[in-house]
């Protein structure tokens, strides 16, 4: 199980700016290979920003070096150089300055694209927005619903990179669980093995019939 915490979006960053396989990629973001494979061909995540795992403090660049010379090489996840930081406890609801509120359903929508496991609760608290407001701009009624583009809230301002992932973190398990969901319908049942398949019957030509058949047989039950 991968401790990455955007793997969608590390994935983007690591196909852009590596020549890691599609594996490696896979393994280390706790994703399928063919999510991956989507994600080059732009099936998968599309206009997704990418989030650089170094920045992040989850991946180093020699780890990077060892899996692009070695094919079959993993990665392995670098020990957080933040864990310690404590964050400080809100009281009451976030105060967003008045040039920001009006990027709030952009943020809305891109959780409701990118992170829907994460519940309204967990984005109302986070960005400060309201119900109502995530309601409007999933349902798209929202007054400015044709000019809503999804924005990363760290990017817009409206929260820290270290909350946003503290959030993302506490979904994560939900999230596997609707990805696992998600590709069993995908899958849809296979096709039972042909050894399991029942013979069909072939009746024997009445040639045969009349070949075994004689007049004392047929005559016999009437004696």
């Amino acid at each position: 199980m991968s401790d990455v915490l955007m793997p969608r979006a590390t994935a983007v960053w690591l196909l852009d700016n590596t020549t890691l396989t599609f594996a490696q990629i896979a393994k280390f973001c706790g994703l399928h290979h063919l999510e991956v494979k989507g994600i080059a061909d732009g099936d998968v995540a599309e206009n997704m920003r990418g989030v650089d795992p170094i920045a992040g403090g989850i991946l180093s660049r020699e780890e990077i070096a060892r899996g692009e010379e070695d094919g079959a090489y993993e990665l392995k996840v670098e020990q957080s150089r933040i864990d310690h930081i404590p964050q400080p406890k809100r009281k009451g609801s976030r105060y967003t300055p008045v040039i920001r509120r009006a990027d709030k359903p952009d943020a809305v929508a891109w959780f409701i694209r990118n992170h829907p496991e994460v519940s309204d609760a967990q984005v109302i608290k986070l960005i400060g927005t309201t119900k109502a407001t995530i309601n409007n701009v999933r349902d798209k009624s929202h007054w400015n619903a044709t000019n809503i583009k999804p924005v990363d809230p760290v990017t817009l301002g409206l929260c820290s990179q270290i909350e946003l992932d503290e959030v993302i973190a506490k979904a994560a398990d939900k999230r596997r669980k609707m990805d696992a969901e998600k590709a069993a319908r995908s899958e849809g049942p296979g096709l039972a093995p042909a050894q399991d398949t029942p013979a069909p019957f072939v009746p024997e030509p009445a040639e045969a019939y009349k070949k075994n058949i004689s007049a004392d047989d047929v005559f016999r039950d009437f004696e």
